[in-house]
């Protein structure tokens, strides 16, 4: 029974981010999350005492499995985290490219919209960037100690600048409809990330 109930629990989530990653947070009704997710009314109450609260659980998932997968990008080539961090973002911008609507993209569809609209989830979108970062911290630390960069500011600062500078350009790409953004933010991280001389 435990398996069902945690089965059904995962699957609204499942249902509630493909849903939201197409039309935002907003978008999507309770009700038309329940008719795809195939669930009664009573069932999504048990689990989520609110549509806010589920906001918060969904977000929480989503950056689980996103920092699990980034952090594995970089185990899989260790000796290499300078030009690994590189190929990510080169691999984003490739992939944009292919389909430029930031369709696997949660984080980027709702960020904006939801930060003045609920404190949990805003906090929750918050912690999720937070543990993204740290992961680029520690990138650029072993980075640097492998003396395959050199940093200006501490390894901390320069992560939050390339999470940040990704961000804005990942939503102007959105807003404009061209890679140019991305092609640029991905050109100022290699000349943030300079091979020692």
């Amino acid at each position: 029974m435990k398996t069902m109930r945690t089965d059904t629990r995962e699957h609204v989530l499942e249902t509630g981010e493909r849903l939201c990653t197409q039309r935002g947070f907003t978008g999507v009704g309770l009700i038309e999350l329940l008719k795809e997710a195939g669930v009664p009314k009573g069932s999504f109450y048990y689990y989520f005492p609110s549509k806010e609260a589920f906001g918060v659980a969904m977000l929480e998932r989503y950056f689980a499995r996103y920092v699990k997968q980034f952090q594995a990008w970089f185990d899989a080539a260790p000796d290499q985290p300078r030009q690994r961090l590189l190929d990510y973002y080169q691999q984003s911008l490739s992939t944009w490219c292919q389909e430029p609507t930031f369709a696997g993209c949660l984080s980027v569809k709702i960020s904006a919209e939801v930060c003045d609209l609920s404190e949990s989830m805003r906090t929750s979108l918050q912690q999720g960037s937070t543990a993204l970062i740290a992961v680029i911290s520690r990138v650029l630390e072993q980075a640097e100690a492998r003396q395959q960069l050199t940093l200006f500011t501490s390894a901390q600062s320069t992560a939050e600048r390339i999470y940040t500078l990704w961000l804005g350009a990942s939503l102007h790409s959105k807003i404009c409809r061209s890679s140019a953004p991305l092609i640029n933010a991905r050109e100022e991280m290699a000349r943030m990330l300079p091979l020692p001389v």
